[in-house]
């Protein structure tokens, strides 16, 4: 191995894809940068700028697309053959609004916010693959994307309808996983990530005195009915196999402890990884809250907010996204999901476009496997960097030769 750094090992250098020490220690020092200075969604200002200085100092010519995000296309326009469709790889940059706890040397020096999730991580490990393409004797046809406002799942497709994927055959991407160590590559074939939908339930009763219920329509009482019969739709009619969630995740009613409230507003979730059954969850609310409505003589109003899809993996593509892990780490550290992933991920739009592939990389911190992401004491393990950029460089490398195959170009 080729040192430490604050008690990470680095690695050292034996192939093309492979980081050496100098790489990895560029690649934690440019970590740290972004997460001592993490920016909310469509914020991504200096972070955007560091890439772009990054990839500039490589001799590399990035854009920008839908503001925030930096796209840069290898070997460039004058070296791709036209014949030939693009790898796409793709980072998000945004942090979340969370205060960090973690103590850290390099903790978040905007009050507030914090890389709660990752994504210093996933930009620093697309920022190695481009160090390692770059300098790859091969000219490939890959496109690497610093894509922002994951967290509200607006960026991909802000990018997609601002034509990011133009001339991309395959797309990849992936996320840190504190459930595994570092080393461990987890790539699974089909759902990975469930849909993301939102509700929000009004309830329109009669207010009045808590002495004189009966001159009143309690719409805490029906609230609170909702509740618990919305509860009933996950573990009666979806079929147990299939994973879904059915949350609510606020309540809001009432003035004063002697007053009837008249109004309430309930707000929540609604996960699937499946869309039968997504669709059927969201058709058993619309059903269950009306027949509630109508049973208390409450006006009701059910609001839908669709968000991110299911991601699901296809097969062609989950196979080169394996091949390349084991190319990566060896096939005795690749995994695969062993539980459901009820967690939503905008990658899911780009998938909806191109085949592609979704993966997880171990990142676990002894001592630290408490903390889940979106918490302030959240923190991944660094040797990811090392990992993550290398299995990029390797499945650019798979991709682009299976879609060469396909357009029957040879070379």
């Amino acid at each position: 191995m080729g040192g430490r750094v604050d008690g990470r090992e680095r690695r050292s250098q034996s192939s093309p894809g492979e980081v050496d020490p100098a790489l990895f220690d560029r690649l934690v020092a440019f970590r740290r940068d972004l997460h001592r200075h993490p920016e909310l969604s469509w914020q991504e200002h200096r972070t955007a700028e560091r890439i772009e200085a990054h990839l500039v100092d490589l001799g590399l010519q990035p854009r920008r697309l839908a503001g925030t995000a930096v796209v840069v296309d290898l070997p460039g326009e004058s070296g791709l053959d036209p014949a030939l469709p693009r790898v796409a790889l793709r980072a998000d940059t945004d942090a979340l609004p969370v205060h960090e706890a973690t103590g850290l040397p390099f903790a978040s020096a905007n009050p507030g916010v914090m890389h709660a999730c990752g994504h210093d991580g996933h930009s620093s490990m697309l920022i190695g693959a481009a160090e390692l393409l770059h300098r790859t004797p091969a000219s490939l046809p890959v496109r690497l994307i610093w894509q922002p406002a994951e967290e509200k799942g607006a960026g991909a497709p802000a990018l997609i309808e601002a034509g990011v994927l133009q001339g991309v055959g395959m797309i990849f991407g992936g996320h840190v996983d504190r459930r595994y160590p570092p080393g461990i590559l987890v790539v699974t074939e089909g759902a990975v990530n469930a849909s993301t939908d939102t509700f929000s339930i009004e309830i329109r009763g009669r207010e009045g005195h808590g002495a004189r219920p009966h001159e009143a329509l309690d719409a805490v009482v029906v609230g609170s009915l909702l509740v618990t019969a919305l509860q009933t739709i996950v573990s009666r009619e979806v079929d147990p196999a299939q994973a879904s969630v059915v949350t609510v995740g606020s309540f809001h009613a009432g003035s004063a402890p002697n007053i009837i409230a008249g109004r309430a507003v309930l707000e929540g979730t609604v996960r699937a990884q499946h869309d039968a059954v997504r669709q059927r969850l969201v058709g058993s609310l619309r059903r269950v809250v009306g027949a509630i409505g109508q049973l208390h003589g409450a006006r009701i109003e059910f609001t839908h907010t669709p968000g991110t899809p299911a991601l699901i993996n296809r097969p062609e593509p989950t196979a080169l996204a394996r091949q390349a892990a084991i190319d990566t780490v060896g096939e005795d550290r690749v995994d695969t999901l062993h539980t459901a992933n009820m967690g939503g991920e905008d990658f899911a739009f780009y998938l909806q476009h191109v085949p592609g592939c979704y993966i997880r990389f171990g990142a676990r911190v002894p001592g630290r496997e408490g903390f889940p992401a979106h918490s302030g004491e959240f923190d991944f393990h660094e040797d990811a960097l090392a990992t993550g950029a290398g299995w990029f460089y390797a499945v650019a490398h798979r991709a682009a030769r299976a879609l060469r195959d396909a357009a029957g170009t040879g070379g």
